[in-house]
């Protein structure tokens, strides 16, 4: 009994020592099998990470509140890897291979950049003279404005560049049918209904295009990320490898992209910091014009506009909106006002329109078209406090004629003599126009590049124009056929037309 007792002692104390010997053995090849998982198995472990649908943020885990944007609930998970194996797809397009090289900046040569005329004068405005080789554009617009039209019409008009037109949201057919529409031809024109990177990028090596341009890219996939199209992490790498295309071969590249219900574009806000211009087409779909306005330009300057008319056979470009906008205006009827404003670089006279009445409720209404309504408030507070004018049981309506939407501060001027003319029912004289900034204190304040708004209403047969007096500083009178009138105070305008 004693024998056998002290064997199974034995036994037990060798298996102690193999165990150990064991233990040590896979803890030392551990970290080597962990960091070669993938070629042991043949596949890595599925990864997610979840993403602030608002800005884009990245994080381990989920948190309530962004620390980037400081926005409620916005993170959602995402499967950023399953393990599968990836195809590249877009590998080595010339041949060749770009080295990254020191240089002093005293050795670069300051070369302006290669542009492609796009055959359209208001595109290249809002470009900054061009297209430039080997940018990438986002272009972003609400649904239905007329984003696909307008490319698709830039893309047939381009008859000297081999352009690459891919869909992900239309079939070729509905492309074709559109096409038709506008009545323009290309042979060098190419279309491709495809969603997935690493195809779209075979059929690029196959026609190597000198312009490429993608509708849309919420509906792009890559391979190389296995969350959704649409999702924060898809878009970020399409837009990477739309990039990298662009900035190695030369060839520049339009995103049309989607905006969100609030106005901003769908997606992260890193996708505006990648891209080299972001365009915004906007306009009001029950008018007829469109604008293409630049928020963000490395070539040129943000404060470009291009304005088109929505037809039948496209967009027609608009040489000279001023006179489109004022075209339709009755100087016999009270509450109507011309503003010369700017629209970045660009004058408009636009009519602005005003409408006083009676109210009938508890609340006068406040409502507001084109224009902004804090800006409104503080207008009718400035003639209620420095003119006198009892405003606070009136309902009160303010609209921009054509659809516009204007935030320049030259408007305030027009606005509060649109506003008294229909408060007192009478029209303004013909023939008249108004640029100035109204202060809190009821002055009349300068505002900028008064010299191409006074050209543009001279140019458009208008006699007067009304100006703050402090802009009067190096404006020779004399030079101009228009009389230019200043005044220094709201009070002083009303006793002028009043």
């Amino acid at each position: 009994m004693i024998n056998n007792h002290l064997i199974l002692k034995k036994r037990l104390i060798t298996n102690d020592r193999k165990y150990k010997k064991n233990f040590n053995f896979f803890r030392q090849i551990l970290p080597f099998i962990s960091s070669h998982s993938q070629y042991l198995y043949g596949m890595s472990k599925a990864k997610s990470a979840f993403f602030c649908n608002n800005c884009g943020y990245e994080s381990t885990k989920w948190v309530g509140k962004c620390p980037a944007c400081n926005e409620w609930n916005t993170f959602t998970e995402e499967l950023i890897d399953a393990g599968k194996e990836k195809e590249l797809g877009w590998d080595d397009y010339n041949n060749q291979q770009k080295g990254s090289e020191l240089i002093a900046i005293n050795d670069v040569n300051s070369t302006s950049e290669k542009r492609i005329d796009s055959s359209d004068i208001e595109l290249n405005r809002v470009l900054g003279g061009g297209i430039v080789l080997g940018s990438i554009v986002l272009v972003a617009g609400e649904p239905g404005i007329g984003k696909s039209t307008l490319f698709l019409q830039q893309g047939l008009m381009m008859k000297n560049q081999t352009v690459l037109y891919i869909s992900g949201e239309e079939s070729i057919q509905q492309i074709k049918m559109r096409a038709d529409r506008l009545n323009l031809k290309n042979d060098h024109f190419y279309l491709l209904a495809e969603t997935r990177t690493n195809a779209i990028f075979k059929a690029i090596k196959k026609l190597k295009p000198t312009v490429l341009i993608v509708d849309s890219i919420q509906t792009i996939e890559s391979n190389l990320i296995e969350a959704g199209a649409g999702s924060v992490s898809q878009i970020k790498q399409c837009a990477a490898e739309f990039q990298r295309f662009a900035k190695e071969t030369g060839t520049p590249v339009f995103l049309i992209g989607h905006i969100t219900k609030e106005g901003s574009i769908a997606g992260p806000k890193i996708l505006e910091h990648m891209v080299d211009t972001v365009l915004q087409f906007e306009g009001d779909r029950h008018y007829a014009y469109r604008m293409l306005r630049t928020l963000k330009n490395r070539f040129g300057g943000t404060s470009e506009l291009g304005i088109y008319e929505m037809t039948g056979e496209g967009m027609k470009v608009v040489t000279n909106p001023s006179a489109f906008l004022i075209a339709q205006r009755n100087d016999s009827l009270s509450g109507s006002a011309i503003a010369a404003s700017m629209e970045g670089m660009r004058p408009l006279l636009i009519e602005v329109q005003a409408l006083v009445t009676q109210s009938v409720y508890g609340t006068p209404q406040r409502t507001v078209t084109g224009f902004d309504l804090r800006r409104l408030q503080l207008l009718l507070a400035v003639l209620e406090k420095r003119g006198g004018f009892a405003f606070g049981m009136k309902d009160v309506f303010v609209n921009i004629a054509g659809g516009l939407k204007i935030e320049d501060p030259s408007l305030d001027l027009a606005v509060i003599l649109a506003l008294l003319s229909s408060y007192e029912d009478v029209p303004l004289p013909q023939g008249i126009c108004f640029a100035g900034e109204v202060g809190l204190n009821g002055e009349i304040r300068a505002v900028n590049r008064i010299q191409q708004r006074i050209a543009e209403a001279e140019k458009l047969g208008f006699e007067k124009i009304f100006i703050s007096s402090f802009n009067l500083k190096g404006i020779d009178i004399k030079k101009h056929a228009i009389e230019i009138i200043a005044i220094e105070r709201v009070d002083q305008a009303y006793q002028l037309f009043f």
